[in-house]
């Protein structure tokens, strides 16, 4: 069957948004006073904010719910968000993302980054006319590397899970893909560190070696 969808995640395949992210973590740990390993915080790679306050809450016995710990947190991004001179899209993704909407497929966004951030970075960089659907996983009951988000990425595009193609960056992201049974191009970059990749169907550093000409021929 032909490729009919392309399902993106954001973080670390569209944008960056890591260091940011990185940023507003450590100015709210240092808020908590608690100290969070590089092991841990790797760990949550993939995950929703909404996932991370609640392992913290629990691993730290906080007095905080997660929407207060949600909230504190985005406070502190937003401030990094409109101030950072070097956030810009990844190297080669406007290109793909052009390439693959001329030629008709059908672009979901599946990211687990909370809604406001998927729609400032969407806005920013001018990019919801490409895209006929996105999910937050913050909406919904599980995060990767659990498949719901990339299931119902393909119900919103009313495509065959057969027919859509999973681009991810994550080991959590990659799990869930390949869970759900859906061909995954895995992004490494120099963002993305310590990520396991052995689930993937494709590994790749450049966007122009996907573009779809090119990723056709695995469907």
């Amino acid at each position: 069957m032909p490729l009919k969808a392309v399902l993106f995640d954001m973080d670390g395949v569209i944008v960056d948004t890591e260091p940011l992210h990185r940023k507003a973590y450590n100015k709210m740990f240092d808020d908590l006073g608690i100290q969070v390993s590089d092991e841990l915080y790797e760990s949550f790679t993939g995950y929703s904010t909404k996932k991370v306050s609640k392992t913290l809450i629990e691993k730290y016995d906080l007095k905080y719910n997660i929407d207060e710990l949600n909230t504190w947190k985005r406070k502190y991004f937003k401030q990094y968000f409109d101030n950072d001179l070097d956030f810009d899209l990844l190297p080669g993704v406007r290109n793909l993302i052009q390439n693959y909407f001329e030629n008709g497929l059908k672009l979901v966004l599946a990211s687990s980054a909370s809604m406001n951030t998927i729609n400032w970075v969407f806005e920013k960089f001018e990019l919801n006319h490409y895209f006929c659907g996105k999910i937050s996983g913050d909406t919904l009951n599980e995060s990767k590397p659990h498949p719901e988000i990339f299931i119902l990425a393909a119900e919103i595009a009313n495509e065959k899970k057969e027919d859509c193609l999973v681009i991810e960056d994550s080991t959590n992201g990659i799990l869930a893909a390949h869970s759900a049974e859906i061909f995954c191009v895995a992004y490494k970059s120099e963002h993305s560190k310590n990520q396991n990749y052995d689930k993937a169907d494709l590994v790749i550093s450049d966007y122009s070696d996907i573009e779809f000409a090119k990723i056709s021929k695995y469907f």
